[in-house]
């Protein structure tokens, strides 16, 4: 029975770009350094954050083995893989190359709403097809479909490499559902900074933060003071950054984290279309925050 090692702060790594558009290695290999440097327990990369759709084969080729090389072992790294054609999903994971690969997180089919039992037997297919730990990815309001507590638990009990799920629906009410019923042996993971700490308090085991590619050391003591029962200091942390959880969002993500790594002097401020950087004015304020929360 494969267990989860995906625990504490996770981080969703962001893909950073040249003023000419190219894939900053070098600005990638000093994030992660500064994340493992400072608190990240796992590394996700070649997810929605790290706008995997617009990039190249070979451009995920070479991150996915820069980060390889840079954690080194030190730290768990869990990879995106899914997609809305599960036949295509399915050919991947089998053909594909996962070395220094330790899990897969794989989102919900998008576009073409699937019902719920066509979501049990998309990833019942996807974790038939790998020997890897899969971590299933609710996030409906990106996707279109919410995948349900009940079928979340019928994957956790029936597929034993199905090992958590992230949890991005912003329905505690669901992840409450979840936390209760599902196996001992299956974890919640918070794919929402803003509710990581109630998520957290409910019996998650961590998050999959976009936060946590700026203020890793933050974030992690915020989760670890938690899973202590500190719970008083926890949320002076969660309080002190919840008008940065909103900033991050209000113009789409990553282009918030952008933002906010470019005015830490990490990355251009650079997106690929179709996504594009925040307006002037959220800008303006991200800058005006981080001044205030001396970060």
């Amino acid at each position: 029975m494969a267990h989860n090692i995906f625990k504490g702060l996770g981080v969703a790594l962001v893909t950073p770009f040249t003023a000419e558009g190219a894939v900053d290695y070098m600005s990638l290999k000093r994030l992660v350094t500064y994340q493992l440097d400072n608190g990240a327990d796992f590394l996700c990369i070649l997810a929605t954050t790290g706008e995997t759709p617009t990039l190249s084969a070979e451009e995920r080729r070479d991150i996915r083995t820069m980060v390889v090389d840079l954690a080194g072992g030190r730290v768990p790294i869990l990879m995106g893989c899914g997609g809305n054609n599960t036949s295509a999903v399915v050919e991947e994971l089998k053909t594909g190359d996962f070395h220094g690969i330790d899990g897969i997180l794989s989102v919900c089919p998008y576009y073409n709403k699937p019902s719920q039992e066509g979501l049990y037997q998309h990833f019942k297919a996807i974790a038939q097809a790998t020997r890897l730990p899969v971590v299933l990815y609710n996030v409906p309001g990106r996707t279109g479909v919410n995948l349900k507590a009940e079928t979340t638990v019928r994957l956790a009990r029936d597929c034993e490499n199905i090992v958590a799920i992230k949890e991005a629906s912003g329905n505690l009410e669901q992840v409450d559902e979840i936390i209760k019923n599902k196996p001992a042996d299956f974890d919640v993971i918070s794919g929402d900074d803003a509710l990581t700490y109630p998520m957290v308090a409910c019996g998650a085991v961590g998050a999959i933060s976009v936060i946590g590619n700026a203020l890793p050391r933050e974030f992690s003591k915020m989760i670890r003071l938690e899973k202590r029962g500190e719970f008083e200091g926890a949320l002076k942390i969660h309080h002190r950054f919840t008008d940065l959880f909103s900033l991050l969002f209000v113009d789409g993500n990553p282009a918030g984290v952008k933002a906010v790594l470019h005015e830490m002097g990490f990355i251009d401020n650079v997106l690929r279309l179709p996504l594009v950087p925040t307006r002037l004015t959220t800008l303006q304020r991200i800058s005006e925050l981080l001044k205030e929360l001396k970060v």
